[in-house]
This record gives C-alpha cells, sequence and structure tokens, in this order.
C-alpha cells in the first residue's frame, strides 16, 4: 500500500449528529466570518454532515473556539479562515464554535480552544493542534500541509462558497502544469516516477520550493514503501545507535505528521555519532527539513537544535 504524508488514525464517529443531505455546504454569517468569505463556513448543527463530507474533496481545516468562555478564540478562528483563502480552494476551514456544536465538539474529544484539526477523506490527517498561534505561523502550517498534499498527489480542490459568475461555477481550477507529471505518478502509485519528475524540476530550478518540497516527500515516500510501522519501532528500540533504524522511524514519522518528533530524533542521533556518520544523518535530517519547509517554525526550531547538537 502507498503510504501518504497523513496518519489517518481512525474515522470520525458521526452516529449521534444530525445528518442533511450531500449537497455541498452553503455559506454561514455572523459566527462563521464574513459572507464574502470564499472558503471558510460557519459549521451548525444543521450543515456539520456536508461540511465533514467535503473533506472527500479536498482537506477540511476544522477550527474549534467559543465566543463565550475563551472571546480570544474567536481572533484565531478568524485568522485560520483568512489563511485557508488565500490556498484558493486548497482547504476549506470550518469554524466550529464548542458553545453552538457541543455535540460535534464530544464526537472529536475537544478538551481545549482553540484548536484545530484537519480532516482528510473524512478522516483526522494529523494529530489536533492546540493553541492560538500568530497567523505567520498559521501561513507556515498550511504552507507545509499544501506542499505535502502536492508531494502525495492529492490535487483536489474546493468549490468557493462565494457566489461566483455563471460561467466559472463546476469549473476546475487550473493545475500547474509543471507539476502534473509528478502528481500523475502520485496518483497512480509510481513513486519512482515522481521522484524523477520532482529531480527534473529541480535541477532545471534549484530555487522551485515547491518542487523541491515535493521531491523530499516523495523521496520519503520511496524509502518507507512497503516498511511495516511496529516493526520499524521495535527494530529501532532494540538498537538506538543503528542509523539505519533509526532514520527508518523518523521517515514514518513523517509520514504520520509527527514532525517535531523527526526532527527531535535525527537531533539527538546527531549527538551521538561522529564523522561520516554524523555527516550523514546531518544530511538526512536536511532533507526533511526542506519537505516540511524552510520557514516553519518547526524547521527553525530544529535547525537550532542541530546546530546545538554540532557545536
Amino acid at each position: 500500500m502507498t503510504q501518504q504524508p497523513f496518519s489517518r488514525p481512525g474515522a470520525i464517529d458521526l452516529s449521534g449528529l444530525k445528518r442533511t443531505g450531500a449537497a455541498a455546504p452553503a455559506a454561514t454569517p455572523g459566527a462563521g466570518g464574513p459572507a464574502s468569505s470564499a472558503y471558510s463556513i460557519a459549521v451548525t448543527p444543521e450543515n456539520v454532515q456536508n461540511v465533514l463530507e467535503s473533506s472527500m474533496t479536498a482537506p477540511v481545516v476544522l477550527v474549534f473556539f467559543s465566543s463565550g468562555q475563551v472571546p480570544e478564540s474567536v481572533a484565531f478562528a478568524d485568522d485560520v479562515a483568512r489563511v485557508a483563502d488565500e490556498y484558493d480552494g486548497r482547504f476549506l476551514a470550518a469554524k466550529v464554535d464548542v458553545d453552538l456544536n457541543p455535540q460535534l465538539a464530544s464526537a472529536l474529544q475537544v478538551q481545549q480552544v482553540p484548536l484545530m484539526l484537519v480532516l482528510v477523506e473524512g478522516q483526522p490527517a494529523t494529530q489536533p493542534i492546540p493553541g492560538a498561534a500568530p497567523i505567520d505561523d498559521i501561513r507556515a502550517m498550511f504552507n507545509q500541509l499544501a506542499q505535502q498534499l502536492t508531494a502525495s498527489g492529492l490535487t483536489g480542490r474546493h468549490q468557493p462558497l462565494s457566489t461566483v459568475g455563471a460561467g466559472e461555477e463546476g469549473e476546475e481550477p487550473p493545475v500547474d502544469p509543471r507539476y502534473a507529471p509528478a502528481q500523475d505518478a502520485l496518483a497512480a502509485g509510481d513513486i519512482d516516477a515522481a521522484v524523477a519528475e520532482y529531480e527534473k524540476l529541480v535541477n532545471a530550478n534549484p530555487a522551485d520550493s515547491e518542487a523541491a518540497a515535493g521531491l523530499a516527500m516523495a523521496k520519503v515516500l520511496q524509502r518507507t514503501r512497503g516498511v511495516d510501522l511496529n516493526a520499524a519501532r521495535a527494530a529501532a528500540a532494540a538498537a538506538p545507535d543503528d542509523i539505519d533504524a533509526q532514520i527508518m522511524v523518523a521517515d514514518l514519522d513523517m509520514l504520520g505528521g509527527h514532525v517535531e518528533d523527526a526532527f527531535a530524533r535525527l537531533v539527538e542521533l546527531v549527538r551521538r555519532t561522529s564523522d561520516k556518520e554524523r555527516d550523514r544523518v546531518r544530511e538526512h535530517l536536511l532533507g526533511l527539513f526542506a519537505a516540511v519547509g524552510n520557514d516553519d517554525p518547526r524547521v527553525l526550531k530544529g535547525r537550532q537544535a542541530l546546530a546545538s547538537a554540532l557545536f
């Protein structure tokens, strides 16, 4: 089975939530943000099922807040919606006021607000992300997700929720033709071909950060193809100084969305190694940094930890 750079720990139990039809969610003004927002929506008991089902098309970023108990969380939810709009349909921001949607908060075991959760194909694709963050950090997180989507061949987009012209409705957003061969290869499960296509792009333009991120993540997919996660973790635990075993688990952590765990594992391995072995681990870690994106705050933190381990 082809592994994806998102974890899917299990489908959400929606049995207790109200079901409506399968129609696309309608925009709701007020608590969900301005009605002019094309890619954000206020979740209500009436539209919750449709919102969640729309993650079958493209990722839905649920952002939980409390207008009554934690009013400062409203601004964070607004920032998430603002950033989602910047990606032209790659994401739908679904704003969930837990005061109005206690059933959904309970179903997803939301213990605090604000909190974000990314859904892909109806299932959680990341661990819950608690706490507010500056808008630049939100952009960095969305940038990493967009890079992972590109590397995985997941190219679906949401239709805008605001009014569109008659000639635009139902049209597929254009796909950058530069990335199409690599994305098509990934969609077909041909990881080797995807790596080759991304390598062409990077060789032609080393400054193409999206191609570089796609190549780095495609190589992670290539290295972990067919690997059993439990067996890999057992091997790494049994041999903490086995570079191959530790690198494999770091790669698997990347695919599961445990980015900081992957970085920390390799930083500690850098501390315990020297000479050619240390260089090998360092180069591998730099490759993972590229897969996430150099502007991501976790990469900045990881680079600081790497510098400390080296010097």
